[in-house]
């Protein structure tokens, strides 16, 4: 209960944190933040770390002269996550998620199998918008061998929309007097919103396999 505490502590309150880490570590934030986006997006054991609402308070926070480097910052972890995340699954594939491994979750995994039945290759785009689901997205992908080149395509368009999206209405909205004054909120909100897809199609999932 007492990590859970820490954890919950740290999403809600990350325009603070962002905003200490800014004023200890000035421009070594962006490693930080680059190192962040990118084991979310590239690594399948780390989909708990903050994507979305990090981004949007990385963009509540940034001056206009620093937009652009903080967003080409952000694009360049999450392609790069992508790139790394897809040669995983294609090398080592489902070997990763046999024996019933803890580390590796075979739920989500199956998961994302499913959103790619549903969507097909435009499910690269839209996992983007999906915690979790965008973790193990390119790593089906790699495990489908999707062609490369159209991996790749898919996967630049989809970091250019998913950062525009989320900066961009973090330095749009973040600064108003009553999101700052409930950024918690705000924060929850964005969660909630972004794990809405997930929840509904697990619920349809069920239904299904219930008829």
């Amino acid at each position: 209960m007492e990590k859970f505490s820490v954890v919950a502590k740290y999403y809600l309150h990350l325009d603070t944190q962002l905003s200490s880490a800014f004023a200890h570590y000035g421009a070594w934030t962006y490693a930080l933040l680059f190192v962040i986006v990118f084991c979310e997006t590239g690594l399948v054991i780390t989909p708990f770390l903050p994507g979305d609402s990090l981004l949007f308070a990385a963009g509540a926070l940034s001056t206009f002269d620093h937009l652009l480097p903080l967003a080409a910052t952000l694009m360049a972890a999450a392609f790069l996550g992508d790139v790394t995340n897809y040669g995983i699954g294609r090398f080592l594939g489902s070997h990763l998620f046999q024996g019933g491994s803890r580390l590796f979750n075979r739920k989500h995994l199956d998961r994302t199998h499913r959103f790619y039945e549903k969507h097909g290759s435009r499910a690269l785009i839209l996992a983007r918008f999906v915690p979790i689901v965008r973790t193990f997205a390119p790593f089906v992908a790699g495990i489908g061998r999707m062609r490369y080149l159209r991996f790749l395509s898919f996967s630049v368009v989809a970091s250019l929309l998913w950062v525009s999206v989320c900066v961009g209405s973090g330095y749009r909205f973040g600064n108003i007097p009553v999101v700052k004054r409930h950024f918690s909120v705000v924060i929850l909100g964005i969660i909630a919103v972004s794990l809405l897809p997930a929840v509904i199609g697990f619920l349809r999932s069920g239904k299904s396999e219930s008829h």
